[in-house]
């Protein structure tokens, strides 16, 4: 299958007195590489959540956002260390005393801000990390929804420039014999112009081995080969990104030889348009998983 490196992806939910939102953005890149963003209260979520998105996407640079509004789960009716205020206000009785009643009343807010009158109560979060990684299953399926999508129009393009290619790659083996018997006609003419009687026999071995050094069958055969492949590869459901890659190198090596052998104009062009095809098709295999 097909996918593109490229996607964009968001769910929020609402829970009780909390909201949750996961963010997936993800663009091409040689491996996988993860960046993930997680509230304080859900750190100990990074290594799941890292399998998950690991398990679950093999190429691209991907950045997570998991955002958390409003209060925790474990948040609740304060945890007053009455005896210290206790201690406190009788205290502040005996300071008042001392000073003839010179102080001004006890205020209860700076109480509260006393070290220890509020107990530090540890908060569950099990529920809303549940959600959370729940909601990051479901935010990559739709990445990949999304990435699948791409894909598909990535597959289409490929195989019309494949289909335009080797429309080129028959039209230049049609002109094979043609273009040898031109070779052999404009040899012999030059032979003819210098008015000097020759060897047909060297003429002929003259005419062969140019005929070998500017032939381009074997770049033509090895290029509907690739060809095959890369059509069978955009069937196939396992990652393509490498294996087209490598074989976008191989189409533009071949398409190289088969210019630089040409001594015919129609096929040096044809040459020139495929290179082209290539060239738009290389782009595009470089956005594919």
């Amino acid at each position: 299958m097909i996918l593109s490196m490229t996607g964009f992806a968001a769910v929020a939910a609402e829970l009780p007195g909390v909201s949750l939102a996961v963010e997936l953005r993800s663009v091409n890149h040689r491996y996988l590489e993860l960046s993930l963003r997680l509230p304080e209260d859900l750190r100990g979520l990074e290594n799941d959540a890292r399998q998950l998105l690991s398990g679950a996407l093999r190429r691209g640079k991907v950045d997570a956002g998991v955002y958390l509004r409003g209060a925790t789960a474990g948040a609740g009716p304060l945890d007053l260390n009455r005896p210290l205020i206790q201690q406190l206000i009788a205290g502040a009785a005996e300071v008042g005393t001392i000073a003839g009643g010179a102080t001004s009343a006890l205020n209860p807010l700076d109480v509260l801000h006393w070290p220890g009158v509020i107990r530090d109560v540890e908060r569950d979060v099990t529920p809303i990390a549940t959600a959370a990684m729940e909601l990051l299953r479901e935010t990559v399926a739709d990445l990949n929804d999304a990435r699948a999508r791409e894909g598909s129009r990535i597959r289409d393009m490929l195989a019309q420039r494949c289909e335009a290619l080797r429309e080129s790659v028959t039209a230049v083996k049609a002109r094979l014999p043609e273009v040898a018997a031109r070779i052999r006609a404009r040899v012999l003419e030059r032979v003819a112009q210098l008015g000097t009687t020759v060897d047909p026999e060297r003429v002929e071995q003259e005419i062969a081995l140019l005929a070998y050094k500017m032939d381009v069958e074997e770049e033509l055969d090895r290029l509907g080969s690739h060809l095959t492949e890369t059509l069978q590869v955009l069937g196939s459901k396992e990652p393509a990104g490498r294996r087209l890659d490598f074989l976008m190198q191989e189409f533009n090596r071949e398409a190289n030889t088969l210019s630089s052998k040409s001594q015919d104009t129609e096929t040096t062009r044809a040459a020139v348009d495929m290179k082209v095809l290539i060239e738009q098709m290389r782009e595009q295999v470089q956005n594919v998983e």
